[in-house]
């Protein structure tokens, strides 16, 4: 038998290995959960768990997974057709959720508080009274906002930084979209402060309770918008002709050219979706964690978005999805037994384990759709 052979024999002895521990694992926790809710105490980690917080995380995990998801999908798309990895991507979620949540507290506040208050959001977000319930308009205008403004900012990036380095290597570009990144970062940090700003009141979003859990009026429009959205991904990539010259440029670009595809424009379009995408998914984010915002909160959200972008398969929007799904569910799953600064390192781990595995992710293969 040949050294290759023999080697060969040992990666698949090891893989097969580390699939069964993985395995043995997850159905060890799986039990040790089971006992948990049973009010049962095990050696594995012990404990009493309610089911109404069992919820809770999952609850939590499917709302957070969705933002992560759709996130994703802008940036899986952004990998496939243009070939580098944006780091600015997070950054374009926070300038979205910045400037769509002020145009809705001020259009929220129109009337009630003074324009100077309202323009530099001086004013408590419980005497505007934004939610989705007590202001539907200004919610609803302001994800707009946010959506039309990401891409407006993804496409003068693009026109000022991108485009004249086109055709240069995928290293470059992604150092630029670093540089690109910080320059955002602190340009949100200068306008709008380094503190967290309340733009929502949280005390006025009623809830009704679902299993134990309080589910409240912005998580159902989180997890309606999202898969309004999805829908309409899906059917923009299978039904139109942009959606498959979009897909033919991901995977053969100079065949893409020499086939008559107007490359330029499908780049335009890619940079439409995935950072109107971006936008919606700040604006989510920012009604997820109670109106409050950061300037580094794209930032923050944005590794767990190439994680599960990785999961999934680099280049799979369905794969982003799924990914993100994954990540949300499994960083919130994790508080059952680790401390909650430990989440997202468990998300992690879980991308390391699968990728070991399977290197390609879920959907593998650079694939638009």
């Amino acid at each position: 038998m040949g050294a290759s052979a023999t080697t060969a024999r040992g990666r698949d002895l090891l893989a097969r290995l580390g699939v069964a521990v993985t395995l043995g694992g997850a159905v060890l926790l799986l039990i040790d959960l089971l006992a948990q809710l049973a009010r049962v105490d095990l050696w594995i980690i012990g404990g009493e768990l309610a089911f109404s917080q069992l919820m809770n995380y999952l609850w939590t995990g499917l709302t957070l997974g969705l933002i992560i998801g759709l996130a994703g999908v802008g940036l899986s798309l952004t990998y496939s057709i243009l070939n580098f990895a944006n780091f600015a991507h997070g950054d374009y979620l926070t300038l979205g959720a910045f400037s769509g949540s002020s145009a809705a507290y001020v259009i929220a506040g129109l009337g009630t508080i003074d324009l100077a208050s309202l323009i530099l959001v001086d004013a408590p977000a419980s005497d505007v009274g934004m939610s989705v319930t007590n202001t539907p308009v200004a919610v609803v205008m302001g994800l707009v906002v946010s959506i039309v403004v990401t891409i407006g900012l993804g496409l003068a990036l693009d026109r000022v930084v991108y485009k004249p380095m086109r055709n240069f290597e995928g290293i470059s570009l992604l150092i630029a979209s670093i540089g690109v990144a910080f320059i955002l970062r602190y340009l949100a940090a200068l306008i709008f402060g380094t503190g967290r700003r309340g733009v929502t009141a949280p005390n006025e979003i009623p809830s009704i309770p679902v299993l134990g859990v309080n589910v409240n009026a912005h998580q159902v429009t989180i997890l309606v918008v999202a898969v309004v959205a999805m829908l309409a991904i899906h059917l923009l990539l299978q039904r139109t002709k942009i959606g498959k010259a979009m897909r033919a440029m991901a995977d053969n670009r100079d065949l893409a050219r020499i086939t008559g595809i107007p490359t330029e424009r499908m780049i335009t379009a890619t940079w439409v979706l995935g950072s109107g995408l971006a936008g919606a998914s700040g604006y989510m984010l920012m009604l997820s964690s109670g109106g409050t915002l950061g300037f580094n909160d794209g930032y923050l959200l944005l590794l767990l978005i190439f994680a599960a972008v990785i999961l999934g398969g680099i280049g799979s929007v369905y794969g982003a999805i799924v990914g993100g799904l994954l990540i949300g569910i499994t960083s919130r799953l994790a508080l059952v037994w680790v401390p909650g600064e430990f989440g997202r390192p468990v998300a992690f781990g879980l991308m390391i384990l699968f990728l070991l595995f399977r290197p390609s992710g879920l959907f593998g293969g650079v694939e638009t759709a």
